[in-house]
């Protein structure tokens, strides 16, 4: 029986276990040019117990910033920030892939340099607001990008891409999740599109299918994964599950064809394991599983590799509080209690108290 503490290889990059820690914004990339700092190489060479870090989103282009204080991998002094943290975790025997995320409607001009607006596959605004410098503000309606856009965008994802393995990590994650640029490209509310990206729910996966493909012919297929999240309201999406189940099962045979490191699938809810299980059935390769609990997932989702549901499982705000948590795993405990209020903000490292194992 396959167990969460068995190593597993991603077509080339062995891991030491099947723990995951799972991609979380953290808003600290207070260096020159939006660049991570020493807290932020400090922050992930903590928790290189993780069979794979996968960082918080990067954006691949300034336009594809959402948030204050996020980092990028699209300029020279980027790459060299991002080194610092690659080869801390490699000193610590941990393996790092960057997640490339593309925030698209979400985010605010006033986030955003030389006079920029937010893209989107349409111009359909999300409802609520999204954090600044100057506070709180409503979300715009995004500039919908035309089809040479559409291109350079797939074109700015591959840049990204090679700087990403120029910076040293192990891969990179495309984030098709949580309701970002690539996620609007597949749900229905917010791809209003009459072209070849738009319309049906198959086309619709084809700009998610087409950055997954271009990423994996400039850096390899075997370092390069997607993260999906089928029905996921979050950023104001709107993706029925008879919708999901047209699109997703298409979007994954394509994903399946490209021999990836992995498919990593975020959870909606405890109704979708079925949805879940459809997709697995369609996709050969490793699959990382961010399994939907009741509170931060907990020691009971290891169940799930030994059940063959998941190949690996990610965790989110468990690893925060606890930056050795594999071994916490592997010894039933003791846990720390996540604290949001210490998830984001300059030098903060995810926990209030942190006691050692067995203390």
């Amino acid at each position: 029986m396959t167990i969460a503490f068995d190593p597993i290889d991603l077509r080339g990059t062995p891991l030491a276990n099947r723990i995951a820690m799972a991609p979380m914004t953290r808003s600290r990339a207070f260096g020159p040019g939006l660049t991570p700092t020493d807290s932020t190489v400090e922050y992930y060479t903590q928790r290189a117990s993780a069979g794979l870090i996968i960082t918080e989103g990067i954006q691949p282009s300034p336009v594809g910033q959402g948030y204050p204080d996020t980092p990028g991998l699209h300029s020279r002094e980027q790459v060299a920030a991002w080194r610092r943290v690659t080869d801390a975790v490699h000193a610590a025997g941990g393996r790092i892939f960057a997640q490339l995320m593309h925030a698209g409607r979400i985010g605010h001009p006033s986030l955003l340099p030389d006079g920029l607006v937010p893209v989107g596959p349409s111009p359909v605004a999300a409802a609520g607001q999204v954090f600044t410098h100057e506070g709180p503000l409503d979300l715009v309606t995004p500039r919908e990008l035309t089809a040479d856009e559409v291109r350079a965008t797939i074109a700015d994802f591959v840049t990204a891409a090679r700087n990403a393995i120029e910076a040293g990590f192990d891969g990179v994650e495309l984030h098709g999740a949580n309701g970002y640029l690539i996620h609007q490209f597949l749900a229905p509310n917010t791809n209003l599109r009459e072209d070849e990206w738009g319309g049906s729910p198959e086309s619709r996966t084809r700009f998610a299918l087409e950055v997954t493909q271009a990423v994996a012919a400039a850096i390899g297929a075997g370092r390069t994964a997607i993260r999906i999240s089928p029905t996921h309201g979050y950023n104001d999406i709107a993706e029925p599950l008879e919708e999901a189940e047209l699109a997703y099962p298409a979007l994954v045979r394509g994903l399946d064809s490209l021999d990836l490191a992995y498919l990593h699938v975020l959870e909606g809810g405890p109704e979708l394991r079925e949805l879940t299980l459809a997709l697995r059935k369609e996709y050969s390769g490793t699959l990382v599983l961010n399994a939907a609990t009741e509170g931060p997932t907990g020691p009971d989702a290891l169940g799930l590799i030994e059940d063959g549901v998941a190949d690996i499982v990610s965790y989110g705000a468990l690893f925060l509080a606890n930056p050795d948590l594999p071994a916490r795993l592997r010894a039933g405990g003791p846990f720390n209690t996540p604290d949001p209020g210490t998830f984001f903000g300059g030098g903060d490292k995810g926990y209030v108290d942190y006691p050692a194992l067995g203390g």
